[in-house]
């Protein structure tokens, strides 16, 4: 996959001072992008969190899930420990788009969970992939990293990749009366760490 670097710019935040730089997807015109602290180069144990794309959560705080929430934390364990980054990877829905996530939510609404409203949909449960993590740890030339994370799937796409990673880090939040049950079945039926 070809991808294209941008510059790198400084992102003030309420979190500190960070660095953002775009890796864009030639073949699919996708624009992930990187939020960094500190200096990342060449390190081992680089507090690390890949995050997909979640607009209902991110932008508009949704409580149907804990990604927003998740992302908020991730920056504040970042911030704190001084050096660190967030990958954003433009896979809204686990990789099926916005429009399908929207129809998976109609879905949701009438009783379905989200394994089952991604098949319905004629989609796998997940559809992400994580090339793009590798082209940022190569340059970045990361060593290894600690991943903030509660999905083993994803530590272990990330580690067949070649990616060493040397700790897992969750990020707990606490659930509510519209994401309880989202993430008990992520818990109960994706092994997620919740």
């Amino acid at each position: 996959m070809i991808i294209e670097i941008s510059e790198t710019a400084k992102l003030p935040t309420q979190f500190g001072m960070f660095d953002i730089i775009s890796f864009k997807e030639i073949e699919t015109l996708k624009e992930h992008f990187v939020v960094s602290i500190g200096d990342v180069r060449e390190k081992e144990n680089v507090v690390l969190r890949v995050h997909s794309e979640c607009l209902t959560g991110d932008t508009f705080f949704s409580k149907k899930c804990d990604c927003g929430d998740q992302l908020k934390r991730s920056l504040e364990m970042i911030s704190k420990v001084g050096s660190g980054m967030i990958i954003y990877l433009r896979q809204e829905g686990r990789g099926i788009g916005l429009f399908n996530k929207i129809n998976a939510y109609a879905l949701q609404d009438k009783g379905q969970n989200t394994h089952d409203a991604n098949l319905s949909l004629g989609y796998a449960v997940d559809n992400r992939n994580y090339f793009i993590v590798k082209k940022v740890t190569e340059f970045y030339k990361i060593k290894s990293i600690h991943l903030i994370s509660n999905n083993p799937d994803k530590s272990n796409a990330l580690a067949a990749m070649g990616i060493k990673v040397s700790e897992i880090i969750p990020v707990i939040i606490e659930h509510n009366t519209h994401s309880h049950d989202y993430l008990e079945f992520k818990k109960n039926n994706m092994n997620h760490k919740l």
